[in-house]
């Protein structure tokens, strides 16, 4: 469980320029992997303090909806109300990507960071819902995984019919420790 310190936050922009020229491609490379040499250590810094400015996963968003009181952020699904009554997490806030231009600023505080998802990693709506919302003011990290690692690592959900929550998969949360230690 990773938490970026620094208040700064990246853009594309200041990304790319980062990482600019530091791809080499190189055909007597031993393998695949190293055929593009890896990025110079202060480029992969600022990639990836970038990534953490931008991202949360759901084992951090649940630990700290988990740890009472108030965690300091939001959560929003931007799915369907039929999705939605499927499962969502609890507390998050309901609001439909469509909507977020014209009910975002009735629901929430620009001065709350908001935490968005989707389905899962082949669904790409969190990231149109976060646009959306940053294009409107507001601070927003996307919850990579979404839903389906939400309920796939075994953290409770509540649907139309009442809570649920499902047997951790063994392949994306331990069975036996709190966390993954990451």
């Amino acid at each position: 469980m990773s938490t970026a310190t620094n208040t700064e936050q990246p853009t594309a922009a200041s990304t790319q320029a980062a990482t600019a020229g530091t791809a080499t491609t190189t055909a007597d490379a031993p393998n695949s992997v190293l055929r593009v040499a890896p990025a110079s250590p202060a480029a992969a810094a600022a990639y990836f303090g970038a990534s953490l400015a931008f991202h949360a996963d759901v084992s951090d968003v649940a630990s700290a909806l988990a740890a009472g009181g108030d965690p300091g952020f939001v959560v929003l699904d931007s799915r369907s109300t039929e999705s939605w009554d499927q499962g969502h997490v609890p507390g998050a806030i309901h609001l439909p990507t469509a909507l977020i231009p014209g009910q975002a600023e009735q629901l929430l505080d620009k001065a709350v960071p908001v935490v968005t998802y989707c389905w899962g990693p082949g669904c790409n709506g969190a990231t149109r819902a976060a646009l959306a919302l940053a294009q409107l003011g507001f601070q927003v990290k996307e919850m990579l995984g979404g839903f389906e690692y939400w309920a796939r690592e075994g953290f409770a959900f509540e649907t139309w019919e009442g809570g649920e929550r499902r047997t951790p998969d063994p392949l994306t949360a331990p069975l036996d420790a709190e966390d993954c230690g990451c």
